[in-house]
């Protein structure tokens, strides 16, 4: 992760949890879904993201936020892994997790030229070598 993208990140998490202290949850929610836009791209930071939705949707006592989270904190691995992330997209509940979004124009130039397709065939190697695992020690 570049470091003005990693920085850009921290700052969305940051302002999340100030605003979460605070109690303002919903602008909590809305800087977690700009940290998810900016994390989407590697997997730790996406995963991170979806777990802090789901903390989020926990404490408001959201249920249909929280199934939506724990379905998207299980998908990431496998969309991962292909190569595919719906770029743009909130990561909420409330979007479909497959639909790409117009990126806000404040966080476009910390993602220009970075794309999932770099390191695809790593992917596919490590994919491949879960599967052979997976068959040999069934």
């Amino acid at each position: 992760m570049k470091s003005a993208v990693k920085a850009a990140f921290a700052s969305e998490m940051a302002s999340a949890r100030s605003a979460e202290a605070a109690g303002d949850f919903a602008l909590a929610a809305r800087h977690l879904e700009r940290a998810h836009i900016l994390g989407q791209r590697w997997y730790v930071t996406h995963i991170r993201t979806h777990y802090h939705m789901l903390r989020l949707a926990l404490k408001r006592s959201d249920a249909k936020e929280a199934r939506g989270q724990l379905v998207r904190l299980i998908g990431a691995g496998p969309f991962h892994l292909a190569g595919w992330v719906p770029v743009g997209n909130t990561g909420g509940a409330d979007v479909s997790a497959t639909r790409p979004m117009p990126i806000p124009a404040d966080l476009q130039s910390h993602l220009e030229g970075h794309s999932l397709r770099n390191g695809l065939i790593l992917r596919g190697f490590l994919l491949a070598a879960i599967v052979a695992a997976y068959l040999i020690y069934r």
